[in-house]
């Protein structure tokens, strides 16, 4: 058990130095690296000294990578009454720079990520980038926003004029990329839109950052039908998307995009081969895990087949069971028994066309610009709030590749107008899933002039969380069409807001100065680490995030303390659970209540406590002091 300071802190470095001591623990002395042990572990995998190689540079990379490691210097506030169900939703909308969001939510989520899209700027010379400040990013942030008093920077363009269009462009998705790799499951995908602008340099620096080993393809979308711009006599119709893998191996993606084998197989239909196994394996995959998701399909000989793992116990089956009644009952699946008479039940694939459904690379029916614009001009009353959004059915089906269990992670940093939660919301309610979206969107201004601004929407992000909402409204109207018992869980039509703000610990900056009145003040002002006007529920979330709890944990107020505000915080996530109690003095009925097992974390104000309490309950659990 350990007594500790909380404090903010930023593992992003640390984790990869990590990563390299767990490959090569000789190369470590003393917490630091010796050089000379790692170069010969790496052996003939070095590059000569001086030796030419291939890659991508740029002005201002340097600084980019450094980004990506310096610590956010904010938390997240979250929004009450603007979202939808916020007590029960795990759902989740962020308004802010998604550079410093990244950063504060890499502990709680790192390694829990599904599927990554996102659709940032083209760089087409008309839109905006992020421009990031290196010395004060939140305090940037913060003046662009108007959150902040000093008149700051405003967005702008990233115009051809520049002499570093490109280098800015670069700069800005570097870091946001590099993270964004840490999220990612080892069995997750990330998909990034783009069009020819930038292209080939997004395909370098994510070969870079990803490896070239896990690019799984790229993707051509046709975004227009019946024209597009002409540029020097060549229509563009289309748009890509850009895939990779974590770590490239037997998941959906990477089988879809390689190229699909032989049907080596026929029935009465006609050709096929077979496809993956629909009864789930590994975590999550026991009938207790999701109950609803173990009943009868119809078998071969018209008996009723069940979803049997392979050491004989009871599980569940990959789909609900809508889905997997529907491809039963066509005959597009194929039963192999095993000894005991029980069956693995595999898919059957007819087309041998790796461009054809659910094989291909070309997406010619998944919806145009059009038809994303026609979709949220209807769900705002006729008004014409957005410019080109993706359409809802381009991101269903991406969330049909990259997905491969029934409640994963997607997570969306470049929202724009959240097309991606919206198409979430229906996926769930359309395949009987329970993905949960993570939506990140900067505070754009909408232009004075459009109509989501005369309408009341002057950002963005007001107008994204009002798609959420309404998308909402519209799937809660609409009765299920599914024919089996009430699920275990209910649709989560729902979602939280929160927004990028400053921390509620003080920053500490090194004082340079000659002045000891000055340097007396700092001193005293460190006393206490929180800022004057700290509000409990604030403190909580930062302190959760700090100590690795997602946003969606369960959040619970304890009665047996009648003297005391004491909530405990445990998820699905996490081994141990979190007790925090943020009143100025800990009474001794409280203390003496308290029983924490050895690995939970109690976190307290420093002041709360005197230094026998602190000693005894540093001997009981994990105690964390602010």
């Amino acid at each position: 058990m350990t007594l500790e300071k909380l404090h903010p802190s930023f593992t992003f470095t640390e984790d990869r130095l990590a990563q390299l001591r767990a490959a090569v623990p000789e190369a470590f002395a003393d917490g630091r690296i010796n050089w000379e042990t790692l170069r010969e572990a790496l052996g003939e995998f070095l590059e000569e000294e001086g030796q030419e190689h291939f890659g991508l540079s740029w002005p201002g990379k340097r600084e980019a990578r450094r980004l990506a490691a310096m610590p956010p210097q904010g938390t997240l506030r979250q929004q009450p009454g603007l979202g939808v169900n916020e007590e029960s939703t795990r759902n989740l909308f962020i308004e802010g720079d998604n550079l410093e969001v990244l950063k504060l939510l890499l502990k709680s989520y790192a390694g829990r990520v599904k599927l990554i899209y996102i659709d940032p700027p083209y760089n087409t010379g008309n839109d905006f980038i992020y421009p990031d400040n290196y010395s004060e990013p939140l305090e940037a942030y913060l003046r662009r926003t108007g959150q902040a008093d000093e008149a700051g920077q405003l967005l702008s363009t990233n115009t051809r004029a520049s002499g570093r269009f490109h280098s800015n462009w670069l700069s800005m998705m570097y870091p946001r990329l590099l993270l964004a790799r840490s999220f990612l499951g080892d069995d997750g995908v990330i998909f990034v839109s783009i069009n020819d602008s930038e292209l080939n340099h997004l395909l370098a620096i994510m070969n870079e950052i990803f490896g070239e080993e896990n690019f799984l393809g790229t993707l051509v979308w046709q975004s227009k039908k019946g024209g597009g711009s002409d540029k020097a006599g060549v229509v563009s119709d289309h748009e890509y998307v850009v895939a990779f893998a974590k770590a490239k191996g037997d998941n959906t993606l990477s089988r879809v995009l390689l190229e699909a084998e032989e049907l080596d197989k026929t029935d009465d239909k006609g050709p096929y081969r077979l496809g993956r196994e629909l009864n789930k394996w590994g975590a999550g995959s026991r009938r207790e895990d999701r109950p609803t998701m173990f009943f009868p399909i119809p078998g071969p000989n018209g008996e009723e087949v069940y979803p049997i793992r392979n050491d004989g116990t009871e599980g569940r089956w990959r789909w609900g069971k809508k889905k997997m009644l529907d491809i039963a009952t066509r005959g597009d699946v194929e039963y192999v028994a095993r000894p005991d008479g029980t069956f693995i039940v595999y898919e059957k694939i007819r087309s041998k066309d790796p461009r054809a459904k659910p094989y291909r690379t070309w997406l010619t029916d998944v919806g145009t610009t059009a038809d994303g614009s026609k979709a949220v001009k209807e769900l705002f009353d006729g008004l014409k709030v957005a410019d080109f959004p993706k359409p809802i059915e381009l991101m269903k089906h991406l969330i049909s590749l990259g997905t491969t269990s029934e409640d994963d992670i997607v997570m969306d940093f470049f929202a724009g107008y959240c097309t991606t939660a919206h198409a979430t919301l229906e996926y769930n309610q359309e395949n009987d899933t329970s993905h949960t979206f993570m939506c990140v969107q900067l505070p754009e201004p909408t232009p004075p002039k459009s109509e989501a601004y005369k309408a009341g929407f002057y950002s963005i992000s007001a107008l994204a969380q009002e798609r959420i909402r309404r998308s909402i409204t519209a799937l809660s109207s609409q009765p299920r069409q599914l024919d089996f018992e009430v699920r275990d869980s209910p649709d989560d039509l729902g979602f939280r807001s929160y927004q990028l703000a400053r921390s509620n610990f003080r920053p500490w900056k090194p004082y340079t100065g000659e002045d000891p009145a000055a340097l007396q003040l700092r001193f005293d002002q460190a006393e206490t680490p929180l800022v004057d006007g700290w509000q409990p529920h604030d403190l909580l979330t930062e302190v959760m995030l700090l100590q690795g709890f997602p946003l969606d944990s369960r959040v619970t107020q304890l009665p047996a303390f009648p003297l005391n505000h004491v909530v405990r915080v445990t998820s699905d996530s996490c081994a141990h659970s979190l007790t925090v109690c943020l009143d100025a003095h800990l009474h001794e009925a409280t203390l003496a209540a308290l029983d924490p097992r050895a690995e939970d974390i109690l976190v307290c104000l420093d002041g709360a406590l005197d230094d026998q309490a602190k000693l005894r309950l540093a001997d009981r659990c994990h105690l964390r002091v602010i």
